[in-house]
């Protein structure tokens, strides 16, 4: 690692000292497999991941219909990583698109009489998550259905994408109405011939998923709900008023004919995770994973078993304990369906090693790092290498893992100078050895540096010339504050300062317009004196980057400055970067133990004598600079932009029209 690249020591072990990022993240829950996640150690367990995506390619070649179903057990202790394996399973099968993703969290079950119709409404919310094409997984496999009926009809009839039919098939929908009503009968009628043996009403409603309107109402009622008798109506769909019970009673039909329809199109991963709940038993007296084994054996069993589909697999998840004692010795060949992939051995997860104990951390504090934008010493600091390796020799689960992390992550104190004016003096060296690159590009810092900088000159009275010339009448600075109506200002006045002119009071609006800005929207803010309550407009931009004099820009720079009082400040690197210097003690002031008293005090005489600082509260001059200005151009070189300005003048001409 090149040393010059580090960041400062103590600017790592302060961002340490704020966060930590192995607090309560020992525990994956739900959200984690369908949401982001985190961080993925992809060499851990990798023999239980691959033998799933194995089984996928399995099911999806081969000619035989008894592959098209099978199934896994993976068996591990607490905390050792079983929903870590699923997030991956979820996230691979998101990314490659090979499978569509069922997760079935058994603690959300909480009556074991109704487990079937509770896993119908499991497999409608799952399949209503996102899928590898950027929409709903129901969508995914309705787009397939649609475009085989629009073949059917037509044969020359393009292949739509998911977004294009969900684009247009409201309002296809809508012209088709108007003139026959039989869209989706036809749609229906055509997918059938394919699947004679589909439930006509399932495939008209996952077709109806198309629909942005209906979509919602679709899903309902494929989860086994009651509609109300207008939207069912609508849909086409039948909806007899049930009780629970009865809903349980024809669940398990509903669900495979559900999974026959949708594996045709695409393979399926189920993932029954957590079934090791023991408090919990059904009226006839058998607990959870009993009453899941079961259930993922039924589906086993009965699902259609066809050569041209794509296949099933069925994941379970649970405790070697729970394997043992309780499905391995149930009656009717369950094991066999729960574990037929492996041939009734469940795959045991592996705890951690002294090597993917370093790997797990570093890989953590990548994130971390990456977020924070700090480079350190080594990829697991503040841990030892060695420590590491000794620690995951232990055996260790995941959680236990990342909780001693979570434990152990800190720094040790510094010694730092008694003396507090030391400590500001040794932080502001740091501060002035820090490379830094580019940050006059960064308008929100720049605004934020000066936010602080003139925060600190508060109660502070200046009078004289500044280093250009330009009078200070004795200007005392009252406050800084927000603009507002914020809405109207979009950021672009970026805060006021509030002073006192020889008795006047004058309000400054002050607005760093660099190239990520546009100029023209901000001076279309700073000429709003009275909307934002400002007497004085401030402009900081670089006068390296120059306006030409043809364009709504430079009449409005013009105006701004020649009208109405406002100034263009140039903005410096040598006069702005000890003020960034200052601006970022201020944010590790923690860490130097400086109060804001102190820092407030030592910063004064730095900040007071500001050049910058110092011709912003100067009186303007009241004209426009000839070293911000360009020649004469041509019409050509405004409509064929080759250079920043002129590129950000067409931004602005974007924004006038919009």
């Amino acid at each position: 690692m090149d040393s010059s690249a580090i960041s400062p020591i103590e600017t790592i072990n302060v961002a340490i000292q704020s966060h930590n990022p192995f607090l309560n993240v020992g525990i994956v829950k739900e959200q984690d497999v369908w949401g982001k996640g985190f961080p993925d150690l992809p060499t851990l367990n990798t023999h239980a991941s691959d033998a799933v995506f194995q089984a996928i390619e399995l099911l999806r070649t081969s000619q035989s219909s008894q592959d098209k179903v099978t199934s896994i057990a993976i068996t591990a202790a607490q905390g050792v990583g079983k929903t870590h394996i699923l997030s991956r399973i979820r996230h691979q099968l998101k990314a490659n698109g090979s499978a569509l993703f069922v997760y079935a969290g058994v603690n959300n079950y909480t009556d074991l009489n109704l487990v079937k119709y509770q896993f119908q409404q499991t497999l409608a919310d799952s399949l209503s998550n996102t899928g590898s094409q950027g929409v709903m997984q129901w969508q995914q496999v309705a787009t397939a259905m649609a475009n085989e009926g629009f073949k059917a009809i037509n044969a020359d009839a393009p292949n739509l994408s998911a977004k294009q039919l969900l684009e247009r098939f409201d309002k296809v929908c809508a012209t088709w109405s108007a003139r026959n009503k039989n869209l989706m009968d036809r749609l229906t009628k055509e997918v059938l011939r394919i699947k004679p043996n589909a439930d006509p009403y399932i495939v008209r409603a996952i077709l109806w998923t198309l629909s942005e309107t209906q979509a919602s109402f679709a899903i309902k009622w494929l989860s086994g709900n009651e509609l109300a008798n207008s939207h069912a109506d609508a849909l086409g769909l039948p909806n007899l008023s049930k009780t629970n019970q009865d809903r349980e009673a024809e669940a398990l039909k509903s669900v495979q004919q559900i999974l026959n329809l949708v594996s045709y199109y695409n393979p399926i991963v189920i993932c029954f995770d957590e079934i090791d709940v023991e408090n919990n038993c059904n009226a006839d007296g058998f607990t959870t994973p009993q009453v899941i084994a079961d259930l993922v054996k039924r589906l086993h069993d009965t699902l259609e078993h066809s050569e041209l589909g794509r296949g099933v697999v069925i994941l379970t998840v649970m405790m070697p304990d729970t394997w043992t004692n309780k499905v391995d010795s149930m009656p009717a060949g369950i094991p066999d369906r729960i574990s037929k992939y492996t041939q009734r051995k469940p795959i045991d997860l592996k705890s951690l090693s002294g090597d993917s104990m370093v790997e797990l951390v570093t890989l953590w504090l990548k994130e971390f790092y990456d977020v924070k934008n700090l480079t350190p010493p080594n990829p697991f600091y503040p841990f030892e290498e060695d420590e590491l390796r000794k620690y995951g020799k232990n055996k260790l689960t995941v959680r236990e893992a990342l909780k001693w992390c979570a434990e152990n992550f800190k720094v040790s104190e510094e010694r730092l100078p008694e003396d507090p004016y030391e400590r500001f003096k040794l932080a502001l060296q740091r501060e002035m050895a820090v490379e830094r690159v580019n940050y006059l590009e960064d308008n929100l810092l720049v605004a934020n540096v000066l936010h602080f900088s003139f925060q600190t000159l508060k109660g502070e009275k200046f009078e004289g010339e500044t280093f250009t010339g330009e009078k200070l009448n004795g200007i005392k600075i009252e406050d800084v504050v927000e603009v507002s109506p914020k809405a109207l200002n979009n950021g672009y006045i970026n805060f006021k300062i509030l002073a006192k002119e020889q008795d006047t009071d004058i309000r400054i609006g002050i607005a760093v317009l660099q190239p990520s800005k546009s100029m023209l929207a901000g001076l279309n803010r700073l000429i709003e004196y009275q909307k934002f309550d400002i007497t004085r407009g401030c402009l900081l931009r670089s006068k390296s980057k120059k306006l030409k004099t043809k364009g709504e820009t430079y009449k409005l720079l013009e105006h701004f400055i020649s009208n109405l009082g406002g100034e263009w400040v140039d903005l410096k690197e040598e006069e702005i970067r000890q003020l960034i210097d200052i601006y970022f003690i201020y944010q590790k002031r923690k860490y130097y133990q400086l109060d804001d008293e102190q820092l407030l005090s030592f910063s004064q005489p730095i900040t007071r004598e500001n050049p910058l600082l110092l011709e912003i509260l100067s009186a303007p001059s009241g004209q426009i600079d000839t070293e911000t200005i360009e020649g004469e151009e041509l019409l050509n070189d405004f409509l064929n932009p080759s250079s920043t300005e002129d590129a950000e003048n067409l931004e602005d001409l974007s924004e006038l029209l919009n």
